[in-house]
């Protein structure tokens, strides 16, 4: 991994900023993201800065949203320049407490109908696969890519797995997928291309709250196993209220 001497820092369309810090993902490279995000958030909380609408964490960059009424690229620009060195001195762990999730999930049959392939593709039993799945620590990178979407990292290299040659059209909200070495929870029904080895009977996204989504970067995801009479027990119960 190679995290730059300085942010590359560039205009991304609209009135937005993308700032990039390493070159790959990784979990270090995720947490200096994660101590740039907080200083940002600081100083527009002080009022050092105007016009920073919104700060967007990702698993290597942020992406800062203003409003051109207030403040320039170039002003941002430069104040990313000013706390990066603040940034990679700042140690994120005592910033922020990550929580931990314990998340039920259904793997295999109609919740998980990529399992086979998963295992398959390991040369491993469908057992053996979901053991794997669900004898590590997750990390939350980031949230996206649609409302609610948690990508967690890192899978086991053993059960990586590439995403599907053609997306469905239709997945539904709970669903645990692996892309890679990553693996992630759709919140809402959308299209994906994620192998789909299981589902959450749990709500993971409810807009009606505050924040709608419970599990936010830098918190620590667990899976576990349960059978389908458990889902329908569980079915619709809000994350948050079972968060460890």
């Amino acid at each position: 991994m190679v995290i730059y001497e300085r942010p590359k820092v560039r205009r991304s369309g609209g009135y937005v900023i993308h700032v990039e810090l390493c070159n790959e993902i990784s979990l270090d490279c995720n947490k200096l993201v994660h101590a740039l995000y907080y200083k940002v958030l600081e100083t527009v909380k002080e009022g050092s800065v105007r016009g920073i609408e919104e700060v967007v964490p990702a698993y290597s960059s942020l992406s800062i949203f203003y409003d051109p009424r207030q403040a320039s690229w170039r002003r941002i620009a430069e104040l990313i320049e000013s706390l990066w060195s603040e940034a990679r001195a700042t140690d994120v762990s005592k910033i922020l407490k990550p929580r931990r999730f314990r998340i039920p999930v259904v793997y295999g049959g109609e919740y998980g109908p990529d399992l086979p392939s998963v295992a398959e593709h390991a040369k491993l039993d469908p057992d053996e696969v979901v053991r794997i799945h669900t004898s590590r620590t997750y990390v939350c990178y980031m949230l996206g890519f649609t409302p609610g979407f948690v990508y967690l990292g890192d899978v086991d290299e053993r059960i990586a797995t590439p995403r599907l040659p053609s997306p469905r059209t239709r997945v539904a909200p709970g669903s645990v997928g692996i892309a890679g070495r990553q693996t992630g929870i759709y919140g809402v029904e959308s299209p994906g291309g994620w192998r789909l080895i299981g589902r959450t009977p749990l709500k993971t996204f409810d807009p009606r709250r505050d924040p709608p989504t419970p599990i936010r970067p830098g918190d620590l995801v667990e899976f576990y196993r349960i059978e389908p009479e458990e889902f329908e027990k569980l079915r619709g119960v809000y994350l948050g209220e079972v968060i460890q």
